[in-house]
């Protein structure tokens, strides 16, 4: 399912462009989603999988991160990385004036860690300024 956001074309294309570019690229990346914080997919590149699910999910890690940062007194949050027996799922949020947005990346167990957080964190950095 996809929400009709207030993003320029410009920050839409880039958002799908890099979705696609990370999961061509990144050996292990099985699903790249960009949602708004509350759950709706923007773009997505996967291999398989239902992203308006892998959004909601992101939507609502996002938020316990956000709790998380404001009790502790720790600032805006950047991003959370679950790691499981199988691989891993690394969250970005993207701080932009017109949309709060979620970067989710879900990588199997051939993915490098520092290699798909950095990425990412390269692919939020761009969608913030874009």
């Amino acid at each position: 399912m996809s929400v009709n956001l207030n993003l320029s074309a410009a920050a839409k294309a880039l958002a799908a462009r890099e979705s696609q570019s990370i999961l061509d690229e990144v050996e292990g990346v099985t699903a790249v989603v960009v949602a708004t914080v509350d759950g709706f997919d923007v773009a997505s590149a996967m291999r398989a999988g239902d992203a308006a699910r892998v959004a909601a999910m992101a939507s609502s890690i996002s938020a316990i991160s956000a709790v998380v940062s404001q009790e502790a007194s720790l600032g805006r949050n950047k991003s959370v990385t679950i790691d499981t027996d199988s691989g891993f799922a690394v969250v970005y949020s993207v701080h932009r004036n017109d949309a709060e947005l979620v970067i989710n990346v879900i990588a199997n167990g051939n993915a490098i860690l520092a290699q798909v957080a950095y990425r990412t964190a390269q692919f939020a950095k761009l969608l913030a300024e874009a």
